[in-house]
């Protein structure tokens, strides 16, 4: 017998085993020596298809069972309700340590507020701010009585006057009308330019050489979002969380709807459901109306003077994500994320365009839908009637009150909303990403994607909309002059950083 060496016995293996006689033993391991062989091509190979796959757009990743999927939209209790984690950031609203006191002043700013409930909100807001860089005194504003709605309702209807004078009384004066001396004198009659800075307002003040009253026609977004002092973004955070405090018999009424909301079924969703005629008009979204309707919005923009777009491209609105979701597509949504069928759910909204109709293909999925109408008696809603500004309040109280807020569009209350869950610690929120969805529709729309595959998509697209920390985000790469600040996150849809701090900051 001759003695091989390792290495010479791996050269000369196969032409010594192919010239003698085959034996079993032999015969058995050539079998399992390409068995392993060919198990090693195969994952070597496969690992590269699984990278590629991977590499794909997410909504094009389908599970490979429907026993996966079942698995998958049975979400935990926690990842449906908890709020994300907050990292110990708290409200800090407080004056800095430079901060002074505010003036006497003979010089007067008077507004007329402009829109919606949020509209107003937070153009009030804005002016306390501005009456304080001008040194001003501010009268209390007057309200929107032209809008959509026609509400003839006063400041003190919505709001707790002397609880708005007294909070701010270290910040701006504020009266609640004009001395009687100034109601007939010439007046400075201004529409700020929208997203001002301070030296902005520093200037308007040579105003004051001339005139005694400045009138301010609009007080929406009259500041910038972003690069203003700490003390007055503070300011806005104190006028608009504590000092616009609603009035008594509507923060009563919404305690108490939220109340029996907790009792029926502890756990509520508020759905801000903007499916309504107004904002289907004004958008120019027309998706899954007839013709009838669609035509009923058309003359509806047509006849509004004020709403300067008249001519909509419906498909493309719906396809660049600006359309509010249909009841439908809710439905879709929230079934998605994993919430069961029993889920009740708050809409927070005025009447739905084409009532039970539209409105059934979002109840077929959750039945346990509620109403304020539903929620209170007659009586205790008869007082709010024809006052669409102080139901809409009572829609802000419970939305803020919620376990989770979902809004079908970004308007106004969406934005005030979730900028106020902020800063009250970061409550769930989830923002559905439109533009997305409407993709994901589509392809169940066509057969190209089953229903039953659809959670996960939905689930990893919405994975960081859920309302965590992070700062506010401004414009968009590319876009000059001051197009940039509407690009930007408004200020109040998210105070941070300038009003919710770190536990390092909390002695400011």
């Amino acid at each position: 017998m001759v003695n091989r060496s390792s290495s010479q016995y791996k050269t000369t293996f196969f032409p010594k085993f192919l010239s003698r006689k085959r034996s079993p033993f032999l015969f058995t391991l050539l079998i399992l020596f390409a068995f392993a062989f060919s198990i090693f091509v195969f994952l070597f190979y496969t690992r590269n298809s699984f990278d590629a796959e991977e590499a794909q757009p997410f909504w094009f990743k389908e599970p490979q069972s429907e026993q996966k999927v079942d698995q998958l939209v049975q979400i935990p209790d926690k990842q449906l309700w908890d709020a994300p984690f907050s990292y110990g950031l708290h409200p800090c609203i407080k004056p800095t340590a430079r901060y002074k006191a505010s003036r006497d002043s003979n010089h007067y700013i008077t507004v007329r507020s402009n829109g919606g409930l949020n509209q107003m909100r937070t153009g009030i807001a804005d002016m306390v701010a501005v009456a304080r860089i001008m040194n001003a005194t501010l009268v209390i504003p007057q309200l929107d009585k032209r809008s959509f709605w026609h509400d003839s309702s006063i400041f003190s209807d919505i709001f707790d006057e002397l609880h708005f004078i007294e909070t701010l009384r270290r910040d701006v004066q504020i009266v609640e009308e004009l001395p009687k001396l100034l109601e007939k004198s010439p007046r400075a009659r201004k529409h700020f330019t929208s997203w001002s800075s301070v030296g902005y307002y520093e200037e308007m003040t040579q105003l004051w050489k001339e005139y005694q009253v400045i009138h301010v026609a609009k007080s929406d977004s009259r500041l910038a979002n972003n690069d203003l002092p700490l003390d007055v973004q503070r300011l806005r955070c104190r006028a608009l969380y504590q000092a616009l405090r609603f009035a008594p018999p509507i923060e009563s009424l919404g305690k108490k709807l939220v109340e029996r909301l907790r009792s029926s079924g502890g756990r509520y969703i508020a759905l801000h459901l903007r499916y309504e005629k107004d904002m289907l008009s004004f958008t120019g979204c027309t998706y899954g109306l007839t013709d009838q309707e669609s035509e009923e919005l058309r003359i509806m923009r047509e006849s509004t003077s004020h709403w300067k777009v008249k001519k909509i491209n419906s498909t493309e609105q719906r396809e660049a994500g600006f359309c509010p979701l249909t009841p439908k597509e809710v439905g879709i949504f929230l079934q998605a994320l994993g919430y069961p069928p029993s889920t009740l759910i708050y809409i927070a909204a005025g009447d739905i365009y084409g009532g039970n109709i539209h409105l059934s293909e979002l109840s077929s999925r959750f039945p346990n839908i509620v109403f304020k109408e539903t929620l209170a008696t007659r009586e205790e809603l008869m007082p709010f009637a024809n006052h669409a500004s102080q139901t809409a309040a009572l829609d802000y109280i419970i939305s803020i009150e919620s376990d989770v807020f979902v809004p079908s569009h970004s308007g106004n209350m969406a934005r005030a909303v979730e900028g106020h869950r902020r800063f009250l610690g970061h409550h769930k929120t989830i923002s559905p990403d439109r533009k997305g969805l409407v993709e994901i529709f589509d392809m169940l729309e066509t057969g190209r994607l089953e229903e039953s595959s659809l959670s996960p998509l939905v689930q990893r697209m919405h994975k960081n909309r859920q309302g965590a920390p992070r700062k506010r985000k401004g414009p968009l790469p590319g876009i000059k002059g001051r197009g940039r600040f509407r690009t930007e996150e408004p200020f109040y849809e998210n105070p941070y950083p300038e009003c919710i701090c770190t536990p390092k900051r909390h002695i400011e």
